[in-house]
């Protein structure tokens, strides 16, 4: 096989790690690859809240399609982005090292660090915060109780601008895309996974293949990160376990050290009143086992019930819409 077409969505990380997967097969598996940018359904409705518009799915169904059609190779996507449940035919066949996985708060024209106390006293009892996630806003909202959470999408650079010009007192965005793009000097506090834990897969790069080719499952095995592959497959099966969608208030963090993979998990109301934790551990190899049996956990601390309410909650406000 002398290139590989790798499908990307069109935005500037999506296209930062499409490249990165690109040079690392070059280097390590001796193959070259074309990028084909697809734009997606969430791109063609770059200004809806996510919630709105039917979630993840709509940022990878085109490419998982030309992929299961053969029209590409291989896809490259956040893995936080990708739906839990993949495609029957489609598999996770490499994930690149993790790059930070935390959240971080961004000020305007701020280039500088700051403690997480400094930051709640400087942006006073109700900030304008920006950011289209319900799992961090269900969990900011303990910080700031009487914060307005406002969507916001877009690249990076329209999120900063928009930021800089008043339109937000605060953005909230993954710690990974910041760096990833040059932008980790407008990190003004990365927030500890105790304060809020991420989302599952947030700062790992997943390559996407069909089940049954082979001989590119075999190629990207080069770049795979064992660590990392260990880390997303126990953060995805929580999500997979308490059957929980697109835009849900589900964190999910695992860490590898040495024989241990650590993982810690949350549900919370999307009011911030109510949250189920729970913790596990085990053997790296055994890291869907040990997702699972934090999800059970999770559920016997009342998850289940959270979820439902929150589902509920979408219903109500779905069957308002004209």
């Amino acid at each position: 096989m002398d290139t590989l077409t790798l499908g990307t969505r069109g935005s500037q990380l999506a296209l930062f790690q499409a490249h990165a997967v690109a040079q690392l097969l070059r280097a390590r598996a001796g193959v070259a690859c074309d990028v084909a940018v697809i734009k997606t359904s969430g791109d063609r409705l770059a200004e809806a809240p996510l919630a709105q518009i039917g979630g993840k799915r709509l940022f990878v169904k085109e490419i998982e399609d030309a992929l299961l059609a053969g029209r590409v190779s291989l896809a490259v996507h956040s893995s936080k982005d990708m739906p839990a449940g993949l495609p029957p035919g489609l598999t996770v066949g490499a994930v690149l090292p993790r790059e930070d996985a935390r959240d971080a708060v961004i000020l305007p024209q701020a280039n500088e660090s700051l403690s997480l106390d400094a930051i709640v006293g400087q942006l006073g009892r109700a900030p304008r915060i920006g950011t289209s996630s319900v799992r961090r806003t269900a969990q900011l909202t303990r910080l700031f109780p009487a914060a307005r959470f406002l969507p916001i999408r877009g690249n990076l650079d329209t999120r900063l601008r928009k930021l800089d010009t008043g339109e937000f007192d605060a953005l909230v965005l993954a710690a990974a895309g910041l760096r990833r793009l040059g932008h980790a000097a407008r990190i003004s506090a990365a927030l500890a996974p105790e304060v809020c834990v991420p989302a599952p897969g947030q700062g790992i790069i997943a390559v996407e293949i069909r089940s049954g080719d082979s001989q590119v499952r075999d190629l990207v095995a080069a770049i795979d990160d064992p660590p990392a592959a260990a880390a997303l497959a126990a953060e995805r099966a929580v999500v997979v376990r308490l059957g929980g969608g697109c835009q849900m208030p589900i964190g999910a963090h695992a860490t590898v050290l040495g024989d241990t993979l650590t993982l810690t998990a949350i549900v919370v109301s999307l009011d911030g009143a109510r949250a189920a934790r729970a913790e596990a551990q085990g053997p790296p190899a055994e890291a869907e086992r040990i997702g699972e049996a934090a999800a059970e956990r999770l559920l016997s601390a009342g998850a289940g019930d959270i979820l439902a309410d929150v589902e509920r909650a979408r219903a109500a406000v779905e069957g308002l819409q004209p």
